[in-house]
């Protein structure tokens, strides 16, 4: 079995308010990484029977905030097949956005999802 270019897996998940670090409900970058790590995890059993390990990440873009309240999804695609590595691109986006300003539990989902952070990293796998 070994990972193929344009394998795809997604994640969502909510974000808790025992998350947020800042003001304004702000949750810090780390909370992004964090699923993509899920992610690249998922693919690389789905795609090599092994959990693999995070080598590296080359780029990574924070874009907008995430919120304690919201909604995200992650999304990791396979863009590089090496012998043991394989170059995943990521993409974490807000779908869902809590609405204090309504009621304490308000929430919407969002017409046009926000792209929070991108990034590219590297996974390697047994050989």
């Amino acid at each position: 079995m070994t990972a193929q270019v344009g394998l795809t897996v997604t994640h969502r998940r909510y974000v808790p308010y025992n998350h947020a670090h800042y003001a304004g409900n702000l949750v810090d970058g780390a909370y992004s990484l964090a699923m993509f790590g899920d992610v690249a995890t998922e693919v690389c059993v789905v795609g090599d029977g092994d959990e693999g390990l995070f080598a590296s990440y080359s780029d990574v873009q924070f874009k907008a905030p995430v919120r304690a309240g919201d909604m995200v999804e992650a999304t990791a695609v396979v863009t590089r097949v090496g012998s043991r590595s394989r170059t995943i691109d990521f993409v974490l986006k807000v779908v869902c956005r809590g609405r204090p300003d309504r009621s304490e539990s308000a929430a919407e989902v969002l017409a046009d999802p926000i792209v929070a952070t991108t990034a590219t990293g590297t996974v390697v796998v047994p050989g």
